[in-house]
């Protein structure tokens, strides 16, 4: 067996791999059996999406799945052996999301700005998403993919790999974080809870009376300006955008350090 690349395959290396993983990278073999081979692992997971996007994660299970299909759960089996092995193949799904072409000379800024806000779509378009509690490092290819392109950007920066990583991290994180209040924003409105009382308007006044300049010395003069509670007008806009300017200008400072140390 030989490796895209040319290279040699090691089978007990890949056979470690989970077996939703496996399942993601096609290494193992999808079955035949079942009528006329009408099922697939693709549709499967789609419609393992399209239940958990209407209804939520709580209602995706084999038998919904098989229900939603027309065919038996012993069937889905034969194809995706347990729940979990189906939830990570949703996920690679969802993040096989839309990698935009290289263009020469475009601000690694902007291009870092495009990715949290594609990383931050996945979670506000499958609220499901942030549900799934992180096992290992990203092993699937959708995933991987998402991955390749934020070191893509980072290609000609000064930073050895451990370096990348951590930036790496850093931004997925915030994407993450962002992705998580877009998703409870919208889960809100979708409980009938205006943004406004998302965001504390209106409960100014009576925080006013709570919140003592003794017990929250520092709390209290951002409540009485109406900041807290987005009572007052906002000079920076909006909030996740200033605060992923702001990480961007760490990154840039620590590059400039970076090739200042390099030019001495």
């Amino acid at each position: 067996m030989e490796h895209g690349d040319g290279t040699g395959v090691d089978a007990g290396a890949l056979g470690k791999l989970p077996s939703g993983v496996a399942l993601s990278w096609g290494i193992v073999k999808q079955s035949r059996r079942g009528p006329k081979g009408e099922l697939s692992i693709k549709k499967i997971v789609d419609a393992a999406i399209e239940i958990a996007d209407r209804d939520g994660l709580a209602a995706v299970s084999m038998s919904r799945v098989a229900q939603s299909l027309g065919f038996t759960t012993m069937s889905l089996y034969r194809y995706i052996t347990s729940k979990d092995d189906l939830l990570t193949l949703m996920q690679d799904a969802v993040c096989d999301i839309p990698i935009p072409p290289e263009e020469a000379g475009k601000p690694w800024r902007e291009e870092m700005k495009e990715y949290v806000w594609a990383c931050v779509g996945v979670f506000r378009d499958h609220s499901w998403y942030g549900d799934i509690s992180i096992k290992s490092v990203p092993l699937t290819p959708g995933n991987l993919q998402v991955v390749d392109w934020m070191l893509r950007i980072m290609r000609d920066f000064p930073l050895n790999d451990f370096e990348k990583m951590s930036f790496l991290l850093l931004i997925s994180s915030y994407s993450r974080a962002c992705g998580l209040i877009m998703r409870d924003v919208i889960r809100a409105e979708k409980e009938g809870i205006s943004h406004e009382a998302f965001s504390g308007v209106g409960f100014g006044d009576a925080l006013k009376q709570l919140v003592t300049r003794e017990r929250f010395p520092d709390l209290y003069p951002i409540l009485m300006s109406g900041a807290y509670t987005d009572e007052a007008d906002n000079p920076i806009n909006n909030d996740l955008e200033f605060g992923l300017e702001r990480i961007l200008d760490g990154i840039e400072h620590y590059l400039q350090q970076k090739q200042s140390a390099a030019s001495k």
